[in-house]
């Protein structure tokens, strides 16, 4: 077995120690934890061995592959919890395109809060990458990797409402709404079984309330 299970106060992720990155980082935006932005002071990850996931000092030069750090578990939503450092942490961390990062991943995790505010209800997140296609690797790491190709995520309530998306990690055009993708797609093309105890066919559309 190649991953390490991570459960923080924040998220919780699976750590895979071949790609270097999580398999999945879990979270849940409350509306209580929303705050002002706050700064991005990247760490290395206190509870994974150096081998097993990537360092600061492995992102350098980040931005000759014209992409961000990009956070799983986003920053912006947890800047009022009193444990909002864990978010800046490397193995929630991947290379996201700044086309991605900066305009549909924002904008979606924008639209994460905006519905936890707006109904006053904790909203469930689970994300992810996806290796579909060969990616230039982070020109300065000094372990093997590997880029994530695209990510999906998918948002939910505890009312049995949810949506997927996929994202390729490049520059494309189109609201995230353009991206959305059936769990059932989700599932096979990560490999994960996400839901096993959930009948797909049970939830109800999230569409609407998350801006789409």
């Amino acid at each position: 077995m190649s991953n390490e299970l991570i459960v923080r106060h924040l998220y919780a992720l699976s750590n895979n120690r071949e790609t270097k990155f999580a398999d999945w980082v879990a979270y849940v935006v409350r509306e209580e934890w929303i705050g002002p932005e706050e700064d991005r002071g990247w760490a290395d990850d206190p509870d994974l061995d150096p081998d097993e996931t990537l360092e600061t000092r492995d992102y350098d030069d980040i931005s000759a592959l014209q992409a961000d750090r990009g956070h799983q578990a986003p920053l912006g939503s947890f800047t009022n919890a009193p444990d909002w450092p864990e978010t800046n942490y490397i193995s929630n961390i991947t290379p996201q395109s700044l086309n991605l990062n900066r305009g549909r991943w924002r904008r979606l995790e924008d639209a994460e809060r905006n519905l936890a505010r707006r109904e006053h209800v904790p909203v469930f997140v689970i994300t992810g990458p996806l290796y579909e296609r060969p990616m230039p690797a982070l020109p300065r790491a000094d372990e093997p990797h590997r880029v994530p190709s695209g990510y999906w995520k998918i948002v939910a309530t505890a009312d049995g409402r949810a949506l997927g998306f996929i994202f390729e990690n490049r520059r494309e055009t189109g609201r995230y709404c353009a991206f959305q993708r059936d769990i059932s797609e989700i599932e096979r093309r990560s490999g994960l079984n996400l839901f096993p105890a959930v009948d797909p066919n049970a939830l109800r559309p999230l569409a609407r309330e998350i801006g789409c």
